[in-house]
């Protein structure tokens, strides 16, 4: 193990979400999730911190095999097996898109007010063979409600 879960990207998420591909409906090919203030003391929101999130963590990433392998590592240890771990789609990934995530995130404008309950971001997989990337990627990207708060 060269890294932590805190320093690779593949353990930048809630760790039931390991297990999601293996839950998916048999011919699963498109998820597509959105994020939205749903409300509370105020009745609007200022979208804000995409950006920071996205250079941060996902610009110029490229998960590598050392990253799957260190990753498939400390999730055993975590789960105390090896079957939870999707390293398949890890391993496809790395092969077919050269280690960047298969995913489209659209998102109203930084700074922008609005309304609870709508949509504030969108986030799908753009191959149909890794749909389980989609909601992968939520825990890191829901760290947008702090500074949204925040703003």
């Amino acid at each position: 193990m060269t890294q932590n879960l805190f320093s690779n990207f593949i353990g930048l998420t809630d760790s039931y979400k390991v297990s999601h591909a293996d839950q998916l409906e048999a011919g699963t090919t498109d998820i597509y999730s959105f994020f939205e203030s749903r409300g509370g003391k105020f009745s609007e929101v200022v979208f804000f911190g995409l950006q920071y999130y996205l250079k941060q963590y996902l610009e110029g990433m490229v998960i590598k095999k050392a990253d799957i392998d260190d990753a498939a590592e400390d999730f055993a240890l975590h789960f105390g097996n090896t079957d939870i771990f999707n390293w398949a789609g890890w391993e496809y990934i790395v092969e077919r898109h050269g280690g960047r995530l298969p995913i489209q995130i659209n998102a109203v404008p930084e700074g922008t007010v609005v309304s609870t309950g709508n949509v504030l971001m969108t986030v799908y997989n753009t191959d149909p063979k890794v749909p389980w990337i989609t909601n992968y990627v939520e825990t890191l990207l829901s760290q947008i409600w702090y500074p949204s708060t925040v703003a």
